[in-house]
C-alpha cells in the first residue's frame, strides 16, 4: 500500500556528558525566532540502506545558549511492531458493518510502537544564532551537528525550522512558539481549524525515496466523534494511487471487478498531557484479502506533535512514519512529515 496523495552500529547510544561552561559567544545568543519550545521530525533516510531511523519529538531552547531534547527514537535495525493506542471510536463516527459505508470501520486505533510510553532519549548541547541560522551541537559521545534556517511567520506567532544541514540527519522539519510543550488542542478545536493544511513529506518504501510536497490534507472531511471525542475518523472513498490490484489486492482492489479503493483513516489524540496524536490509515481491500474486520497487516501508523502558537492556537503536526514490515525490512514504510498552515 503507498499513502494516498488525497490526505496525507548507529542507534545512537545516547551518553549525555557533564554540562561544560558555556563560551561567551552561546551566551549571548538569541532564542530561534523569539521562541523557546519546538515540535521537532527527523530522519536519516537513504535509499540504499536498510539502518534509516526516525525522530519525533521536542527541542527547548534557554536564553543562556543551551538546548535540550526529547525524542521518540524508530530505527529499522530495532524495528517495533505497531501498538494499540487503547481508543476504540463510537458508532457516531465508525461503523460495524461491512460493505460499502460513509464511515470508517469500528476498530481499534493503532499507532507506531512505544509512541504511547515515555521518550527513548534525551540529550543537551548549546546552540549559536548567526542571521537566520540556527546552529546546534549536542554534547553526545559521537559527534552530532545540525543547521536549521529560522522562519519566523507573518503573524510572528510561530516559527519554523527547515533542516539545512545535519551530520546523521537527511530530512527535519520543526515548529516552535512560547507555548508550553504541555500546552495542546482538542480534537474538537482541530476539527474547528479554519485554515488550510498541505502536507510535506519525504519517505522511503522499498529502496525508493519519494518527495511529496504541497499536497493538501483534507481535515474538513474527518468526522468528529460523540462519544469518543479523542478520535476524528474519515473513510475515503476512494483512490487513484493507491489500494490497487496490484499493491496487495488481487481480488478487491482497483482494477478488479469489485474495484474497491477505499481508505479509512483515523486521528486520534495520545496524550491530555503533551502534544502527541497519531494517524492510522489502511486501505479498505487489504482488509478483505485476509478476510478481516479490522486489518492487522502492513497498516500506516504516523506519530504526530501538534504544532501550537503563541496563542495556544493549533496550526498543524509534525509527524513521522514508522511502519514497520511484519515481512522484510525491504517492505517498511518510513517517512518525515508536516502538516501545516505555515510552509
Amino acid at each position: 500500500m503507498r499513502t494516498a496523495a488525497a490526505i496525507l552500529s548507529l542507534i545512537l547510544a545516547i551518553t549525555i556528558l557533564p554540562a561544560q561552561p558555556a563560551t561567551a559567544a552561546v551566551s549571548a545568543a538569541s532564542l530561534p525566532g523569539g521562541k523557546t519550545t519546538f515540535v521537532i521530525s527527523q530522519g536519516h533516510l537513504k535509499a540504499a540502506s536498510q539502518q534509516n531511523w526516525l525522530r519525533l519529538g521536542n527541542y527547548r531552547f534557554a536564553a543562556n545558549g543551551t538546548v535540550s531534547a526529547s525524542m521518540y527514537l524508530w530505527w529499522q535495525r530495532h524495528p517495533q511492531a505497531r501498538q494499540r493506542t487503547g481508543t476504540v471510536p463510537d458508532s457516531s463516527c465508525t461503523t460495524k458493518a461491512g460493505g460499502k459505508q460513509s464511515r470508517p470501520r469500528t476498530c481499534e486505533v493503532l499507532t507506531a510502537g512505544g509512541f504511547t510510553g515515555t521518550p527513548d532519549e534525551s540529550r543537551t548541547g548549546t546552540y549559536t544564532m548567526s542571521g537566520d541560522v540556527l546552529t546546534i551541537r549536542w554534547k553526545i559521545a559521537q559527534t552530532w551537528t545540525e543547521q536549521w534556517y529560522v522562519r519566523t511567520s507573518p503573524d510572528g506567532k510561530l516559527a519554523r525550522l527547515d533542516l539545512k544541514q545535519s551530520t546523521l540527519a537527511t530530512n527535519g522539519y520543526g515548529y516552535g512558539s512560547n507555548a508550553a510543550i504541555s500546552t495542546r488542542r482538542a480534537m474538537s478545536s482541530v476539527k474547528a481549524f479554519p485554515g488550510s493544511l498541505r502536507q510535506d513529506l519525504r519517505s522511503w518504501a522499498s529502496g525508493k525515496l519519494v518527495t511529496s510536497d504541497n499536497q493538501p490534507f483534507g481535515l474538513s472531511s474527518f468526522r468528529a466523534c460523540s462519544a469518543t471525542t479523542s478520535c476524528l475518523t474519515y473513510l475515503q472513498p476512494s483512490s487513484n494511487s493507491a489500494c490497487k490490484k496490484e499493491g496487495g489486492c488481487p481480488k478487491y482492489g482497483g482494477g478488479t471487478s469489485a474495484n474497491i479503493t477505499s481508505i479509512q483513516y483515523y486521528l486520534t489524540m495520545i496524550s491530555k498531557s503533551d502534544r502527541r496524536d497519531t494517524l492510522w490509515h489502511w486501505c479498505t481491500c487489504l482488509a478483505m484479502e485476509r478476510d478481516e474486520f479490522c486489518y492487522t497487516g502492513n497498516s500506516h501508523v504516523k506519530p504526530l506533535m501538534q504544532i501550537i502558537d503563541d496563542t495556544g492556537a493549533f496550526r498543524g503536526w509534525v509527524g513521522a512514519e514508522a511502519s514497520f514490515s511484519t515481512g522484510s525490512r525491504a517492505t517498511d514504510m518510513l517517512a518525515v512529515l508536516r502538516i501545516s498552515d505555515f510552509r
